[in-house]
């Protein structure tokens, strides 16, 4: 635990150090779960929105794009069920002062007793070798049969006692548990009660006639209030989705863990309009393709789990997170839900207009059921961010921080360095620089020895550093070295383009889906 707490340190100080995420207003002393995204961060960032956003719209041609303003007529959200469901069950700790969602304390005491169970079979299968079987081993040894049923029965009894509102009994739940705060280990606890998660605004000239808003809580909404919108301008057949990436605002009890939950956050999601009686095959079609676009990056295969959920929002038939090993354990990352017809249904309702698509093929008309796949991209940032920076131990005995960024992703995809700022060498290394920055993001960098740079270029994830000698003069070619192997090797200046287009193309990252 203490390694994963040192890890997460790591992580947000070079976050900072190195220009990719600041404290919002830090002058001010900054502003509770609030970031900025630095220089070399809102390029990340925006390198994982188009990466999602490639292989979502344009690799698919019945899925199209949309772009919904933040707010939204205050009825949207009577409609969607956010004004009377969105809460969250509050808990505070009348010794620490901390308050916590209640749900996630009883979540963390469960998902101990899975660790428990893992490191049970993680210790037989290193006893058994190859004659391991694992799911006998599961089903039949008396430990991992407890933690499993133990950690499965009080899940099972959250979501029941949520479900039904009775917050009495997950307070009582977790005096059962003696769960204790895990800020001060007391076990001193007030009442359990529910909190709406939505900013309110106003919109209006004065404080008598203005209008009562909300922040969007989601980005979803926008789609389904445009549904028929898009579909009719675009001649959209079903099935067919439609995609978004954008901000949304929660007032979150507990804000922590730094980028992972915010008040402030943008979403990546695609709403997938099917035909009745056919969600089910979509949900699954689209858990698979979405896990296999998350495994594309290289971040490995064991980093990811499904967990299917215990509580099933109101709209919701089946629902599924593909939850991803951070620093701090395995949490959700992205949520994949069969969303009935709840939504279109709902809107009808509330608006008084029909939502309905004419199917040709059965000359009908219905209101199609809902596909969602919906992943944070704050959350992504910190997968790819946490899992790519590591420390290494060089043959010399020397260290060199690294940040394995996938080159996709990766902010600057190459850094020109001249060897000595002299004998016409910058010259040289800004032409190089001035070629590739049409189709690749550069930089260039003459401060320091040659090693420091490289050192420095390996903390800001590039792929490739270009360094221009006294041969680059006489044979036009220059050394590249790799960020991850540090292999170098001569290539000529003209080659340039497409050895980095090879490594950073993201066709070619796809298609490894």
């Amino acid at each position: 635990m203490a390694k994963q707490e040192d890890l997460f340190k790591n992580v947000v100080s070079h976050a900072k150090e190195y220009g990719f995420i600041f404290p919002s207003s830090e002058i001010y002393d900054g502003l509770s779960a609030v970031y900025d995204y630095a220089q070399n961060g809102v390029e990340l960032k925006k390198n994982i929105r188009e990466y999602w956003w490639k292989s979502m719209v344009q690799m698919h041609e019945n899925i199209v794009g949309l772009d919904a303003a933040i707010l939204m007529h205050p009825t949207t959200w009577k409609a969607s069920g956010h004004v009377d469901a969105f809460n969250d069950p509050l808990i505070d700790n009348k010794d620490s002062k901390k308050r916590y969602r209640a749900d996630v304390l009883i979540e963390d005491y469960a998902e101990k007793l899975n660790i428990k169970a893992q490191k049970e079979i993680e210790k037989a299968r290193a006893r058994f070798g190859d004659a391991f079987n694992e799911q006998e081993f599961i089903t039949t040894n008396p430990r991992v049969v407890e933690y499993l049923s133990k950690k499965n029965e009080i899940l099972a009894r959250m979501a029941k006692s949520l479900d039904a509102g009775d917050l009495d009994d997950v307070k009582l739940l977790i005096e059962e548990l003696e769960i204790a705060c895990p800020d001060s280990g007391s076990r001193n606890w007030t009442e359990v009660r529910q909190f709406n998660l939505m900013f309110g605004t106003k919109l209006g000239a004065s404080a008598d006639t203005a209008m009562d808003l909300y922040l969007r809580p989601e980005t979803a909404q926008g789609i389904f209030v445009n549904f028929l919108n898009v579909q009719k301008t675009g001649r959209m057949k079903i099935p067919f989705g439609i995609a978004q990436t954008g901000k949304a605002f929660r007032n979150e009890i507990v804000a922590r863990q730094f980028i992972f939950r915010m008040r402030e956050f943008e979403q990546m999601e695609m709403q997938f309009f099917v035909k009745p009686g056919e969600e089910m095959k979509w949900y699954e079609y689209w858990k698979t393709t979405r896990l296999n676009w998350h495994k594309s990056l290289g971040l490995g295969a064991e980093n990811y789990r499904f967990h299917d959920h215990e509580k099933l929002a109101h709209y919701a038939n089946a629902a599924a997170d593909i939850e991803f090993n951070f620093p701090f354990g395995f949490k959700e990352l992205e949520g994949i839900h069969s969303r009935t017809d709840f939504d279109l249904k709902a809107h009808e309702q509330f608006s008084g207009k029909k939502l309905q698509y004419f199917d040709t093929e059965e000359n009908k008309n219905y209101v199609p059921y809902v596909v969602e796949t919906s992943v944070g991209l704050d959350r992504m940032f910190l997968a790819v961010f946490s899992k790519a920076l590591q420390e290494e131990t060089l043959e010399d005995g020397s260290t060199r921080t690294v940040l394995r960024l996938p080159s996709v992703l990766a902010p600057t995809k190459a850094a020109v360095l001249p060897l000595v700022k002299k004998d016409g060498l910058p010259e040289i290394a800004k032409e190089i620089m001035e070629e590739l920055k049409w189709d690749f993001n550069v930089a260039y960098d003459e401060k320091d020895a040659v090693g420091r740079r490289y050192r420095r270029q390996d903390a800001l994830g590039t792929p490739f550093c270009i360094t221009v000698d006294h041969q680059t003069v006489e044979d036009k070619t220059v050394t590249i070295r790799h960020r991850d192997t540090m292999l170098q090797e001569r290539v000529a200046i003209t080659d340039l383009k497409n050895i980095i287009d090879k490594e950073v193309s993201v066709r070619n990252w796809l298609m490894k889906m």
